[in-house]
């Protein structure tokens, strides 16, 4: 393993980490930090649907996720992990409440990293939120 996908993927492991924190917890200052500010992450639907830009945008979002997911989302397996030197893929599933309704979904995360930092981070799902 290089020096580089060693790094990438010590960064991201930790950057998920305080993700599913954040998911579970709302707490999400930890996982911000690790962001560049350049940061910019791409969602699939709603109103952050597409590409935003900006770590205060990103500060949004994850507020925005806690509100839909209250009292906390939990990550009920980590299914598989994928990386190269610049980007890690962590598929997982997770469950809790949607809006007060049960939700159940398969996720797939993908975190870019430059140096110590993600700058990128982009969200795919597609079940139909109550199965896996």
């Amino acid at each position: 393993m290089t020096q580089e996908l060693e790094n990438t993927l010590k960064v991201a492991q930790q950057g998920f980490e305080h993700f599913t924190h954040g998911l579970a917890t709302g707490e999400w200052q930890a996982f911000l930090d690790m962001l560049t500010e350049d940061f910019t992450f791409w969602f699939p639907m709603g109103k952050f649907h597409g590409l935003n830009e900006g770590k205060e945008r990103a500060r949004e979002f994850f507020e925005y996720v806690t509100e839909c997911f209250n009292p906390g989302i939990k990550l009920a397996s980590l299914d598989r992990v994928t990386s190269n030197e610049t980007t890690v893929v962590f598929e997982f599933r997770d469950e809790g409440l949607l809006l007060g309704q049960p939700y159940k979904n398969r996720v797939a995360v993908s975190f870019d990293v430059r140096g110590d930092k993600i700058c990128s981070y982009r969200e795919y799902f597609g079940s139909d939120g109550k199965s896996y």
